[in-house]
């Protein structure tokens, strides 16, 4: 009998090695906005195929989704996403990562209209939810956040900003996506920078706070680093870009960044104790964080006319990867701001990821780019068309799966080498 069993366990381990299937223990995960560090670059992963087409990328399911713009959360068993159902209703579903299957379901009313002149880019669900292993935290448009249990559903707390510090909302809906950190979730809401304990949903602390006219909330999402010697929250808020202690919430330093309509919309670009962005109508910009005894200061290094739009950059060998808001995508020297090349049009906004010197960029308009970072060329490698429905949400790559979540559905792939 003990023979039997073990020489089926060998079977089932061996077939799955041989189809190229991950054991479940082994799987890399995609936890967070721009993947599990905030910077779109996967480690410990496989070469990546040289080619995007059928045979090597293959589609494994998809699931018809209501629209959303958040990207899919991947854990080592499942798939978190987010939709808006009959402009009525937000809903996260958790799908099982190998096959589609819905594992639950949580919805709660929650549907606005944003301003007449972004409605194009629609009113629904935007941010990009959080998982801490336990807790999937997803922000609602109308400024909640809620904590779900990742493996039932059930909602474990929810934060009202609104309600609780007396604001009205944010003109375009909660659009920063959540960082967590030593129990803690930061999140950019409500014309400031907040702190709650992800266990009570209890709030630490407020901070960074902005009022008036459209200043409702933020387009960025927060990063954490070491900058300077000092461990710190990197904000870029609609007025300006600046560091916070995670601790206390205490403002170490800060910069104006002008822009039109206070369209401060990239995450932070962290290169050592240099910080980049780049505005809509306020050109792109370099700063160096020093500090002098117990004061900080950011210096800025260079400042040129390059315009991002809402894609964030990627950073290979040194290089700043940065899609424009003419549509044009560029290499960026960060030692000093020179545009190395910069390409002819594609489309509005590209969520891209790194693996070693490759890249894949997901276009607006449904089309996946493969390319090769080089300084001194541009190098499209392939480029597949994959679905007619605009793909606005954040690109995912885990392993050798890619998962794209489009306007309408939810479409996994797998991506191996021939």
């Amino acid at each position: 009998m003990f023979r039997t069993l073990s020489g089926c366990l060998f079977f089932l381990l061996f077939s799955a090695i041989v189809s190229g299937t991950c054991v479940g223990g082994d799987r890399s995960e995609w936890l967070q906005w721009r993947g599990n560090d905030r910077t779109c670059f996967v480690t410990g992963t496989p070469t990546w195929p040289d080619s995007v087409q059928a045979e090597s990328l293959k589609e494994r399911y998809r699931v018809p989704l209501g629209p959303s713009y958040s990207g899919p959360i991947v854990t080592k068993d499942r798939v978190f996403v987010t939709e808006t159902v009959n402009k009525e209703n937000e809903v996260t579903r958790a799908l099982d990562r190998d096959t589609g299957k819905e594992l639950w379901k949580t919805e709660w009313p929650g549907a606005m209209a944003v301003p007449f002149f972004a409605a194009s880019n629609g009113s629904w669900i935007r941010a990009t939810p959080v998982y801490d292993g336990k807790r999937l935290f997803v922000p609602g448009m109308l400024d909640v956040l809620i904590a779900l249990d990742g493996e039932t559903g059930k909602e474990l707390w929810r934060c009202d900003f609104r309600e609780e510090f007396k604001t009205v909302g944010q003109t375009f809906g909660f659009v920063c996506s959540p960082l967590i950190d030593n129990g803690f979730v930061f999140v950019q809401t409500s014309g400031g920078l907040v702190k709650l304990n992800c266990e009570t949903g209890a709030i630490a602390w407020r901070s960074l706070k902005e009022e008036g006219g459209m200043m409702g909330g933020a387009f960025s999402s927060p990063m954490l680093a070491t900058v300077a010697g000092t461990k710190q929250l990197v904000v870029q808020t609609r007025a300006k870009l600046c560091g916070v202690d995670p601790e206390s919430g205490t403002e170490l330093w800060s910069v104006a960044i002008p822009s039109f309509r206070d369209m401060n919309i990239l995450t932070p670009t962290i290169i050592g104790d240099r910080i980049f962005t780049s505005s809509y109508g306020g050109g792109a910009m370099m700063y160096e964080v020093v500090k002098s005894g117990d004061k900080f200061e950011a210096k800025e290094v260079w400042k040129n006319t390059t315009e991002a739009y809402m894609s964030s950059p990627v950073v290979i060998d040194n290089r700043i990867y940065l899609h424009l808001r003419n549509r044009r995508f560029s290499c960026i020297d960060p030692a000093t701001g020179e545009t190395l090349w910069r390409t002819t049009p594609f489309g509005e906004y590209w969520s891209m990821v790194a693996n070693g010197k490759n890249m894949l960029a997901l276009d607006e308009k449904g089309d996946l780019i493969l390319i090769e970072a080089d300084p001194a060329e541009f190098k499209k490698k392939d480029t597949v068309h994959l679905t007619d429905a605009s793909a606005w949400a954040h690109l995912a790559v885990v392993d050798d799966q890619v998962f794209v979540r489009a306007l309408d559905a939810l479409i996994v792939y797998d991506w191996k080498q021939n």
